[in-house]
């Protein structure tokens, strides 16, 4: 019914935008490309290519400032739907490929899923839907760290900084509390000499993995209860 497909300079787009719609001119034809460098969804509204600015994306595969003259010719007729997705959903589209179809993709493939994870393209649920999934090139670095944003994203890695007793046991009852409700400790800072808290308390920076964002509602309920003071705590990413 539908073929998602990422923009860059146009080619790929105006290339199966060509093929489909001599095939199957039934079939819908969808770009998608990133709201950091929106060149297509430009030249359609100026009727020409148009040179945008560019900043950086994860998605640096379609990081054109300016698409293809001939590509456009062929693809502002064909296409009939082209979205924009920002940086959090690339990256939570690059983690449910990784967990659902065990596939390694770079920014400009997962483009297509994350228009799908932001509501962007609700009127093709229930429909026969192809991604087009354009390549595997990114880095390990970036991709473990692409990983940890997805992760934040959706909810399962959790930021907050809680005051608690500067006393023997004070850090090992929070630890405590942690292990009970679930939650894996990522990283913990314990500041004594910088943090807000004053002689008789303590300021700890943790950063926990949770299952969900019900889990981390579960987890904070659970430290308020032991009488910890949160003074600040991620939301997640939107």
């Amino acid at each position: 019914d539908a073929i998602v497909v990422p923009i860059g300079g146009a080619g790929l787009i105006a290339g199966i935008a060509l093929a489909t719609k001599e095939l199957a001119p039934r079939v819908k034809i969808v770009g998608v490309e990133p709201s950091r460098c929106a060149s297509f969804a430009a030249a359609m509204a100026a009727g020409k290519p148009v040179r945008v600015s560019s900043v950086a994306t994860l998605a640096d595969g379609l990081a054109v400032p300016e698409v293809g003259a001939r590509s456009f010719d062929i693809a502002r007729t064909r296409v009939d739907e082209c979205v924009a997705v920002d940086e959090n959903a690339i990256a939570l589209a690059i983690l449910r490929l990784a967990e659902w179809e065990k596939c390694v993709v770079e920014g400009a493939g997962a483009a297509p899923l994350a228009a799908f994870l932001a509501g962007k393209l609700d009127s093709l649920q229930g429909k026969r839907v192809a991604l087009v999934l354009c390549g595997g090139n990114i880095d390990p670095l970036v991709f473990s760290r692409v990983i940890e944003q997805g992760l934040a994203v959706d909810g399962r890695l959790v930021k907050f900084v809680a005051v608690i007793s500067d006393r023997p046991g004070g850090l090992a009852d929070l630890a405590g509390t942690l292990a009970k409700c679930g939650a894996s400790v990522q990283d913990i800072v314990h500041e004594r000499t910088f943090g807000e808290a004053d002689v008789s308390t303590v300021t700890v920076q943790c950063i926990v993995e949770v299952r969900d964002r019900s889990h981390a509602q579960e987890l904070f309920a659970a430290l308020h209860a032991r009488g910890v003071r949160i003074t600040s705590r991620s939301e997640p990413l939107e």
